[in-house]
């Protein structure tokens, strides 16, 4: 295939594809698609969705790669379902399962008290199974050989953490969090905090900034004629595209 720029096809040099990552594919194999069917190889992401996570996916093509850091640094908005009385050692239903034994499910109060220590700017440590570099190598790719490696806590921002609905075992979150922040180790320390363990099961990203899933596109939808349609252009400025 020869390789085309976006300003050949579209008469800019810049612009974004809001796509609506399934489960299962990662991040990467949705660049690699667009790729395909665009025929540019000029086209990255702004902020990896982990494969079993769905939701709303920044693509940038062109000259927009180049402004990768002012999208990756935008707050987030997601939807979680976490099951409770479970631990695994990625904090999501893809790790090694195990079993907590509960004596009694915590009652709707005690989730909503447990839930206001994780809101405001707190410190969290990260998952073992991430992509932050250790030795030059990404924390992951230690973890899948069984080495694990304590993971200094960061400073991370928290908006807005709220229930959406509570029938033991499972609990679904509604977050608005700044860049930064991983889900899955908020499913971690909540079960801590409660005493029954908790792993995310599902991940639904809604909101990147200003940009809002109802308005991304369904891989399955794009073809090699149509996907020049769903380019839209870069706002001039961060402000733009910034929403907290």
């Amino acid at each position: 295939m020869i390789q085309k720029s976006l300003e050949q096809v579209t008469g800019r040099q810049e612009g974004i594809l809001l796509l609506n990552k399934p489960a299962g594919p990662t991040s990467h194999d949705m660049v690699d698609r667009l790729r395909a069917i665009s025929g540019i190889r000029q086209i990255g992401h702004a902020g990896t969705l982990d494969p079993f996570a769905q939701g709303l996916l920044v693509l940038l093509v062109g000259d927009a790669t180049k402004r990768a850091e002012e999208f990756i640094g935008l707050p987030k908005s997601y939807d979680a379902l976490l099951r409770l009385g479970v631990e695994s050692d990625t904090h999501d239903i893809a790790g090694t399962l195990c079993a907590i034994p509960v004596q009694q499910s915590p009652a709707f109060d005690a989730v909503a008290e447990a839930l206001k220590q994780f809101r405001g700017t707190i410190e969290q440590t990260p998952p073992q199974f991430s992509a932050i570099k250790i030795k030059g190598k990404k924390a992951y790719e230690h973890a899948r050989k069984g080495n694990f490696t304590a993971l200094a806590p960061r400073k991370i921002t928290i908006y807005k953490i709220e229930v959406i609905s509570y029938q033991y075992p499972l609990l679904a979150l509604t977050l608005h969090v700044a860049s930064g922040t991983y889900i899955r180790a908020i499913a971690r320390d909540l079960g801590k905090t409660l005493g029954t363990g908790a792993v995310l099961i599902s991940l639904t990203r809604t909101r990147i900034g200003n940009f809002l899933l109802s308005d991304a596109v369904a891989p399955d939808t794009l073809t090699t004629k149509n996907w020049p349609t769903y380019i839209i252009a870069l706002p001039e400025t961060r402000a733009a595209i910034t929403k907290k």
